[in-house]
């Protein structure tokens, strides 16, 4: 069995999405001793609100998965030059009440879109949102895939040789941030 486990986030909700597909990508280019874990309930999570009576099942799912991961990576689609509102939300509720399962995870953040910035301001502004969980940031390699549609065929597996080699970089990297974070 690995030694790490790193949980996937994936802040689309599309069933065919490119940051799914970048995601499971991720997960088949790592290295023997980890594996990626999905977290798929992403759409469960209801909107952020103190005021309801217990926390949803979805919300202690999520905080849950990622207690128990070694760290965590998220896959980001750009929406209106951020993260998409689902994402946010499901960070809202995973950094509260203190103390938060994200408080010292490691993260690390890839994102893929059709146009040419490959998710970059979603990916800067999602760096700024972690800060207030102190979830520690894994700077390089950055992932971020531009023109992701034509990088994967239309069953979402990856067909380009040069991303993939990026993945692998991203994937022993990921490792040793954990290592660096254990604890």
């Amino acid at each position: 069995m690995p030694a790490i486990t790193l949980l996937g986030i994936c802040g689309s909700l599309r069933k065919k999405s490119l940051n799914a597909a970048l995601l499971r990508a991720i997960g088949e280019t790592l290295p023997p001793e980890a594996r990626l874990v999905e977290f798929s309930a992403l759409g469960e999570i209801p909107l952020f609100n103190t005021d309801l009576p217990e926390e949803p099942a979805a919300v202690t799912a999520l905080k849950s998965a990622i207690r128990e991961a070694d760290g965590v990576v998220i896959s980001t689609p750009e929406y209106n030059y951020s993260i998409p509102g689902v994402l946010k939300n499901a960070l809202d509720w995973a950094s509260r009440p203190a103390p938060s399962p994200l408080r010292g995870k490691p993260v690390g953040i890839v994102g893929c879109a059709q146009g040419m910035s490959g998710s970059m301001r979603a990916q800067y502004h999602l760096r700024q949102i972690l800060v207030y969980s102190d979830s520690p940031t894994l700077n390089q390699p950055e992932v971020m895939i531009p023109q992701a549609h034509e990088r994967f065929d239309q069953d979402g597996r990856l067909t380009d040789e040069s991303t993939r080699a990026l993945l692998r970089r991203f994937g022993v990297a990921m490792i040793a941030h954990c290592a660096r974070h254990a604890g």
